[in-house]
């Protein structure tokens, strides 16, 4: 049965089946990080070879972004000839379909819940988290990263805005890569959106490739740690009751941490280069307490 298929019942089934509610203590903060143990980064240091490093964090920029109109705001504060020194102001907003950025495990909510049975009313206020926020994270992610190139697998350009990706494709990628997803890997995959766009514009944030359900089950039979890519789940998702299944499903109730928008094309040319599809990644986000998220750089060391 393909993804297209599963009813909202399913999905609801699927919520309770991967949860990871109590797992790691009542009062755990890191979800799915605590699957990167001290062993798994040591073997993640082992992979570093060549010694280079890869930036896998999309630029900032000030200016709108076409499809989203998404920006930072960045004002100089003070600047020559008069001062000795300049200085400027940086705001970010960092969710979005636009930024590199990892998302604290209380970042998102269905049905009232969040990460480890807290409810929303218990954890998130006005002046931001009471509980998951991406303070929780300020130890850094430090394992073997690794990325599934769907579009090279099935011997496409990029996928179409409508493909839903299944595990058989995660499978396929699996294959193609010579790699397998472990417990506390960090999964990238790349579907080839910064070809698509090159090739017919800017693509709505709202119209996207992106996977199916029960890809959240396979990351939770893999004990995936992390998650990112130039997708998230499909969008529009098809369903009426959970349209965001990594949102709604995967984060709330397997506390699976997302690293939204990554760029992984550079990396799919770095990884072919040394016929390699595994490396070392590393990523820290700045010490705020109580916020939902922050904007990222993401290295990866080969």
């Amino acid at each position: 049965m393909g993804d297209h298929e599963m009813t909202d019942e399913e999905l609801l089934a699927l919520a309770e089946r991967v949860s990871n509610r109590g797992r790691w203590g009542h009062d755990d903060e890191l979800g799915t990080l605590n699957y990167i143990t001290p062993e798994k980064r040591r073997t993640a240091a082992a992979l570093v070879r060549s010694g280079e490093t890869l930036s896998i964090a999309r630029d900032l920029s000030a200016t709108p972004d076409p499809a989203t109109g998404e920006a930072v705001d960045h004002r100089m504060l003070f600047a020559g000839p008069g001062p000795t020194y300049a200085s400027d102001y940086v705001g970010i907003a960092p969710h979005g379909f636009t930024m590199t950025h990892l998302d604290a495990v209380c970042h998102s909510t269905w049905n009232g819940r969040l990460y480890n049975g807290r409810h929303v009313e218990d954890v998130q206020y006005h002046d931001g988290l009471a509980f998951g926020s991406i303070h929780a994270m300020r130890d850094g992610i430090f394992t073997r990263g690794v990325l599934l190139d769907v579009a090279r697998a099935l011997d496409v350009e990029y996928l179409e805005p409508d493909h839903l990706i299944g595990v058989e494709d995660l499978h396929a990628a699996e294959e193609l890569c010579g790699v397998h997803v472990e417990s506390g890997d960090a999964l990238l995959v790349r579907t080839g959106l910064r070809r698509w766009e090159a090739e017919h514009g800017p693509l709505s944030a709202d119209t996207r490739a992106g996977l199916g359900a029960r890809c959240v089950e396979w990351m939770h039979e893999r004990e995936v740690a992390v998650y990112g890519g130039d997708c998230v789940e499909l969008i529009p998702y098809p369903s009426d009751m959970i349209q965001m299944p990594l949102h709604h499903i995967a984060m709330p109730s397997m506390g699976l941490i997302l690293l939204d928008w990554p760029e992984v094309e550079e990396l799919a040319v770095t990884c072919r280069h040394y016929d390699r599809w595994e490396f070392l990644l590393t990523v820290a986000p700045i010490r705020l307490p109580r916020a939902t998220g922050a904007a990222v750089n993401p290295i990866c060391v080969f």
